[in-house]
C-alpha cells in the first residue's frame, strides 16, 4: 500500500521551465505547493561549476545531463506495418533529467511563433483554399491568437532574459531586426550579442542579395541583467559550451539562472527529487484528479500525494505517457481519426550547407549556443504554398556555436573516418568551415501519433509509450526548397568546397543520428473536446483540475525552436488559473 503524504493545494510534476514558473506564480497566491522531479537536484554550483562542466566527453558525448533509456524510453516504428522496438541508445532526441529539465542543457534560442503559425489552417484557407492541404495532414489553428499571447511572450522574455533586436515594435518595422516577425510591445530585455566572423560574413552577402539578416534571439545575456524575480544574469564570455551543458557563467537562460533560487525561498513551496510520478489519480466519478502516485527512488516505495490542483509540466513525451496511463483524454485512434491523447505528434525539419575555405580561419572555439545572424525570407509567412507545393517554412542561422573537437569536426566528403587520412583532414580543415543551418516547420499527420505499446513495459509495470512516426512528402518538399535557396547563398560566399545535408524525397525516419529534441504534440489545444486533449487554457477537457504545460500543446510544430511558445503559453495558462480558476474551480470555456 502506498505511503500517503499530507495534502497540498498544488502538485507540480516536473521542475523544468514550466514547473518552475508555475511554482513562482502559484506561490504568489499563497497556495501550498510541492513539485516532484524524477531526476536529481542541479544547481549552477556545484553541479555546473567551472571547469568541471566544460568536459566534452562526459557531457557532450556521454550525455551525463540527459535522461537515459534505462530511466524512461519509448518504442519506435515508422508505420502500423512495423513492430515498434525500444529506443535503447540516445540518438535522435535527448530529453533531460533532473531539476531544471531541458532548460539546463539547451542552446538558448528563444523565438516567438509568427501570427500566421498560430492560425495556420485559417491562413492557408484564406490565401489558397483548403484544397492544397495534403490528405492525412491534421492542420489546425490554435484556440488562442497571437495578440492574446503577446503580453505573455513579453513576460517570458523578461523572466528568461533575452538578448536581441526587435523587428516589429507595435506594428512599426525596425531597422536591424526581423521584418517578418509578429509585433512586439517592447524591445528585447537586452541588446543583441556581438557577431562572430562567419555570421558577419553571411550577413553581408545575404544583404547584398536582397535578404534581411538580423541577430538571433538569444536566451544568452549580452550584459548584466536582473529579471522580474530578482534573479541576476552575467554577460556571456562566448566559451562555446551551451548545448548539452549547464552554464557555469550565469549567462544562459535556464530555470537555475532565472527562477529556481527565487522559488526555493518561498516558504509555501517545496520539492522532492528522485520522485517519478507514475499516474494521476482520479475521483470515483472520474471527473477530477485527487493527486498523483509517485515512486520514491530513495526509499523504494510508492507514495500518494493528494492535491486539489495537478500541474503536468514534465517533458512532452513524459506528459503524454502520463496522460495515457492515467486515462486523461480518450486515446487517439489514427484509423478513425478520433480520440485526442497522443494525437498530432510532430518533430522538426532541419538541413544545412557546410562551406569550406582553405585560406580563412573561423576560430570555432569562440561562440555560444544562440550565436549568429538569421534570415526569415523563406519562412512560413513568406512562402507561396500554392506555387511551391508545400505548407511550411524555415528560418536560417549562421554562427559558430562551439569548437569542441570530438562533436564538431566538419570535414569534406571523402575524408577517411580514421587513421592518417583522417588526421590529415583535421589538420587541413579544422577551423576552416562555416555552416548555413535551416530550421524548419513540421506539420502534424494522421499517422504520426503516440499510444501505449502492447508489448514492452517500464520498470514499474506500465506500458511504454509507442511512437509511430515517419517523414512526409510535404515537409521533405519544404526542406528541398530550402536546400536550393541555401546553396544559392552558399555559392555566393565563394567557398572552396560546398556540401549539403538535407533529407530527400522518400527519406525514412532514423532514430540513430541526433536531429533535435523538439518533440511536440500529443496533448494538443483545441476549441472542442473532440479535437484535442486540452482547452484554450491548457486545461484537460475531462478533468478540470489538471492543467498541462509544454510543447505537447502544439497543434503542429512551428519553424522555430519551441521554448518561447512554451513559456508564453505557460504564463497565459497561469494567468487564467490565477484570475479565473482559483476563484471558482471549474472548466474554463
Amino acid at each position: 500500500m502506498a505511503r500517503i503524504e499530507k495534502k497540498k493545494d498544488v502538485v507540480i510534476v516536473g521542475l523544468g521551465w514550466t514547473g518552475s514558473i508555475a511554482g513562482m506564480e502559484l506561490a504568489a497566491e499563497g497556495l501550498e505547493i510541492v513539485a516532484l522531479e524524477r531526476g536529481g537536484d542541479q544547481n549552477t554550483v556545484p553541479e555546473f561549476k567551472y571547469p568541471n562542466q566544460i568536459d566534452e566527453l562526459t557531457y557532450g558525448v556521454r550525455l551525463k545531463n540527459m535522461q537515459h533509456p534505462r530511466q524512461a524510453t519509448v518504442t519506435v516504428r515508422r508505420d502500423d506495418n512495423e513492430i515498434a522496438l525500444p529506443y535503447r541508445s540516445m540518438g535522435s532526441f535527448l530529453p533531460a533529467n533532473g531539476v531544471g529539465g531541458a532548460g539546463t542543457h539547451w542552446n538558448g534560442l528563444l523565438w516567438r511563433p509568427q501570427p500566421e503559425e498560430i492560425k495556420l489552417r485559417s491562413y492557408v484557407k484564406e490565401k489558397w483554399g483548403e484544397s492544397i492541404i495534403p490528405e492525412g495532414m491534421n492542420l489546425m489553428d490554435y484556440p488562442v491568437s497571437y495578440d492574446e499571447l503577446e503580453p505573455f511572450f513579453t513576460q517570458f522574455d523578461e523572466v528568461a532574459g533575452v538578448s536581441g533586436k526587435a523587428g516589429n515594435l507595435k506594428g512599426q518595422i525596425q531597422a536591424g531586426g526581423n521584418p517578418f516577425e509578429g509585433w512586439r510591445s517592447k524591445e528585447y530585455p537586452m541588446p543583441a550579442l556581438g557577431t562572430t566572423y562567419d555570421s558577419s560574413k553571411f550577413a553581408a552577402t545575404a544583404k547584398n542579395m536582397g535578404l534581411h539578416p538580423f541577430p538571433a534571439p538569444a536566451g544568452i545575456a549580452s550584459t548584466s541583467y536582473v529579471n522580474p524575480y530578482g534573479m541576476q544574469m552575467a554577460p556571456c564570455n562566448f566559451c562555446g559550451f551551451c548545448e548539452r551543458f549547464g552554464c557555469y557563467q550565469y549567462s544562459k537562460s535556464s530555470p537555475q539562472t532565472a527562477v529556481l533560487d527565487a522559488l526555493k525561498r518561498k516558504p509555501n513551496f517545496s520539492y522532492r527529487t528522485h520522485s517519478e510520478v507514475l499516474r494521476v489519480e482520479t475521483s470515483a466519478d472520474g471527473k477530477t484528479a485527487t493527486g498523483v502516485t509517485y515512486f520514491d527512488a530513495i526509499k523504494q516505495e510508492e507514495v500518494f500525494q493528494p492535491a486539489d490542483l495537478v500541474i503536468l509540466s514534465s517533458y512532452q513525451l513524459n506528459n503524454v505517457h502520463l496522460m495515457l496511463v492515467s486515462g486523461i483524454g480518450k486515446p487517439y485512434d489514427p484509423k478513425t481519426n478520433t480520440g485526442v491523447t497522443g494525437k498530432n505528434y510532430a518533430y522538426q525539419m532541419n538541413g544545412g550547407v557546410t562551406l569550406f575555405f582553405k585560406e580563412e580561419n573561423f576560430n570555432p572555439f569562440i561562440g555560444h549556443g544562440s550565436n549568429g545572424m538569421c534570415i526569415d525570407d523563406f519562412g512560413i509567412n513568406q512562402n507561396d504554398f500554392g506555387k511551391l507545393g508545400f505548407i511550411g517554412g524555415a528560418y536560417w542561422r549562421v554562427g559558430t556555436m562551439n569548437g569542441q573537437p570530438i562533436r564538431s569536426m566538419p570535414l569534406p566528403k571523402g575524408t577517411p573516418g580514421w587513421g592518417a587520412g583522417w588526421k590529415k583532414g583535421i589538420g587541413e580543415w579544422y577551423g576552416h568551415s562555416m555552416s548555413i543551418g535551416t530550421h524548419g516547420s513540421h506539420m502534424s499527420y494522421r499517422n504520426n501519433h503516440l499510444d501505449l505499446d502492447p508489448t514492452y513495459k517500464d520498470p514499474h509495470g506500465r506500458p511504454l509509450m509507442r511512437m509511430t512516426f515517419n517523414w512526409q512528402d510535404n515537409d521533405i518538399k519544404m526542406t528541398q526548397y530550402q536546400k536550393i535557396k541555401a546553396e544559392e547563398v552558399g555559392n555566393a560566399l565563394k567557398p572552396d568546397l560546398l556540401q549539403s545535408g538535407f533529407k530527400n524525397i522518400g527519406a525514412k525516419f532514423d532514430v540513430r543520428p541526433y536531429q533535435t529534441t523538439h518533440n511536440t504534440g500529443g496533448h494538443v489545444m483545441s476549441d472542442k473536446p473532440s479535437e484535442g486533449a486540452v482547452n484554450r487554457y491548457c486545461q484537460a477537457w475531462d478533468k478540470h483540475n489538471v492543467f498541462v504545460f509544454g510543447a505537447g500543446n502544439f497543434v503542429q510544430n512551428t519553424q522555430y525552436n519551441p521554448t518561447g511558445m512554451v513559456g508564453g503559453l505557460a504564463y497565459w495558462t497561469l494567468h487564467a488559473i490565477r484570475t479565473m480558476y482559483l476563484k471558482n474551480p471549474r472548466p474554463l470555456v
